[in-house]
């Protein structure tokens, strides 16, 4: 069954008929300023954690210092994948969108000089002030750019999925 077929939908068992459009993934990417970013131990053991990132060049962008684990699992093994959810933001219900991609551990200033300033303003937008601190508390030495080519996308938007159907909710959660 399809989308079209029912006003709603009455299981939830294929949910991926309920595509998030390219312009909600934009948005999302414009607004979220969280990922949750996954890799592998050396005993091949999925981890993640959660990460500031910049969506730039069809690339998504994270930092962090040398010495945390990720970046030598990255380096031995560089392929990752990250997720995002519109929770948080103001977007409206449930939106989320996984990526598959190879990382690529960046050390070169001109990285860090365009990237520091770019998330900085991604995660304290509201003060340029705030900005400048932010992106000096990150210039220290033994940082990294983390750069993930993504090249799998799975996405899902769960306003669609709710449109119509009693089981959803009756406001707009964040």
């Amino acid at each position: 069954m399809n989308q079209a077929d029912a006003e709603y939908a009455d299981s939830y068992d294929d949910v991926s008929m309920y595509e998030l459009s390219n312009a909600r993934e934009q948005e999302l990417l414009d607004k979220q300023t969280e990922c949750t970013f996954m890799w592998t131990t050396k005993a091949h053991e999925p981890v993640g954690v959660i990460m500031n990132f910049v969506f730039n060049e069809g690339a998504f962008w994270v930092t962090c210092t040398r010495r945390r684990k990720r970046v030598s699992a990255v380096e031995a093994r560089p392929r990752v994948a990250l997720a995002i959810s519109s929770r948080g933001t103001n977007i409206g219900i449930s939106q989320a969108v996984t990526y598959k991609g190879d990382a690529e551990v960046l050390e070169d200033d001109a990285t860090k000089a365009w990237f520091y300033p770019t998330l900085a303003a991604k995660v304290r937008p509201a003060s340029v002030d705030a900005q400048t601190a932010f992106a000096g508390h990150l210039d220290t030495p033994g940082r990294v750019v983390i750069r993930i080519a993504p090249d799998t996308r799975i996405g899902f938007d769960s306003e669609a999925m709710f449109k119509d159907s009693p089981a959803g909710p009756t406001t707009t959660q964040v």
